[in-house]
């Protein structure tokens, strides 16, 4: 019995003991990771764009070249990436930061005295800063893989140096696309820098597919460089000295030929090896005659004083737009008559300025070919005549629409300006 009273009276067994550095550790794991997810912070390793360099170039790619220059204080695998960049677009414009001198400043924009000359050396300055900003960039760039080299900023003869070097690091550099603008906004100048084409010339040939040049002056010849993969020329305000016609021989791939305000070109003669010219700008230059050879010409404009122009063999021509900016009443007669090679053409659009001082003209009154595919046509005409209700000579146009019996659209322009003897 007395066994069983000590059985009752023993105090009941203890727990087990519990091991708390488990529990501990897992909250302590749950607090860190509800305080990484509250900073933003992964639970795995931090993302590096580092561990992709395969992406970098892209990116570097994507950004202006200025932008792309910025991400070199990144880090270190940052800071060679932008000296890849494919495309070197320099604005004298946008890219100088002319804050250096707060008057200059406001000169070069636009907002200080009106004095010629102050102005004329805060845009010094900014040249100054831009030939050493391209400099710069020209002299760290490692010159592989340029796809475009543009440069628009105001020369003078003086800066030739400048504009050599850059023309050899583009043409080094295998350039595919070389725009180069000179114009000089603030003072008229009477001499423009000259452009050496030979430069351009490397191995035998020229690796440029385009070429825009403006405000220079260049000196071409037949023999000077061979342009076998160029596909777009424009000329802006470009003085020719040369053998025009000859360097245009040698363009053979040519689809995209714009001259705009250039000198030097008497007669403006495309010859028959260009049979991939397909859109041809003739505006504003002083030319005498305009002769075409040009199987796949597709579009042709014209803007300047009347003279002769003969289109060969464009029977693929779809849109043509003449315009002359000079007074002549024979201006729609020649349109329609002397331009007889333009009939295969869909759309016509022509702009012309007309008077009624001859009371004795007598034009014809139909086109001496047809115009079997012209669909839609636009005229805008500028009459001058001594009295508003005078006969200004517009009703011919009727005779000459009977040439386009498949017209669908025609819109006509007409401002009328009387004046006194």
């Amino acid at each position: 019995m007395a066994g069983a009273g000590e059985d009752e009276a023993a105090p009941p067994p203890h727990p087990p003991s519990l091991d708390r550095q488990p529990m501990e550790e897992a909250a302590a794991a749950a607090k860190r990771r509800r305080s990484e997810h509250y900073h933003g912070v992964a639970d795995g390793p931090s993302f590096r764009m580092e561990d992709l360099p395969e992406v970098q170039p892209v990116i570097i790619s994507l950004l202006p070249l200025k932008e792309a220059v910025r991400t070199s204080i990144v880090s270190r695998s940052w800071r060679m990436l932008w000296r890849f960049h494919c495309d070197l677009c320099f604005n004298e414009r946008g890219d100088v930061d002319s804050n250096t001198d707060d008057n200059s400043a406001d000169q070069v924009n636009g907002t200080g005295t009106n004095d010629q000359s102050t102005n004329q050396c805060g845009t010094k300055i900014t040249r100054a800063k831009f030939i050493e900003t391209v400099n710069s960039v020209i002299q760290q760039h490692s010159g592989v893989g340029i796809n475009k080299f543009s440069i628009k900023c105001g020369l003078l003869i003086e800066d030739s140096e400048h504009l050599d070097r850059w023309i050899e690091f583009a043409a080094s550099s295998k350039a595919k696309t070389m725009d180069f603008d000179l114009k000089i906004f603030d003072y008229p100048v009477e001499e423009v820098p000259h452009f050496p084409l030979e430069a351009l010339d490397a191995q035998g040939s020229s690796l440029v597919q385009s070429l825009s040049l403006a405000s220079v002056s260049i000196k071409p010849s037949s023999g000077i460089c061979r342009f076998t993969i160029l596909r777009r020329l424009v000329l802006k305000s470009v003085q020719i000295f040369g053998d025009f016609p000859g360097l245009l021989a040698n363009c053979s791939r040519l689809e995209d030929l714009e001259i705009i305000r250039c000198s030097g070109v008497d007669d403006f003669i495309v010859p028959n090896r260009l049979d991939k010219l397909q859109n041809l700008l003739i505006a504003g230059t002083d030319v005498q005659m305009v002769v075409i050879h040009a199987a796949d010409l597709a579009h042709f404009e014209y803007e300047g004083r009347l003279i002769p122009i003969v289109l060969h063999g464009c029977s693929k021509l779809e849109k043509a737009t003449i315009a002359f900016d000079t007074t002549n009443p024979y201006a729609l007669a020649h349109a329609f008559n002397i331009i007889t090679s333009i009939s295969p053409v869909k759309i016509l659009i022509v702009r012309a300025i007309i008077s009624t001082y001859a009371q004795s003209l007598e034009l014809p009154l139909r086109p001496q070919g047809m115009f079997m595919h012209l669909r839609h046509m636009t005229c805008q005409i500028v009459v001058y005549c001594r009295e508003l209700n005078e006969d200004n000579g517009l009703l011919q146009l009727a005779h000459w629409l009977d040439a386009a019996p498949r017209l669908e659209t025609l819109h006509l322009h007409v401002s009328t300006i009387s004046f006194v003897d």
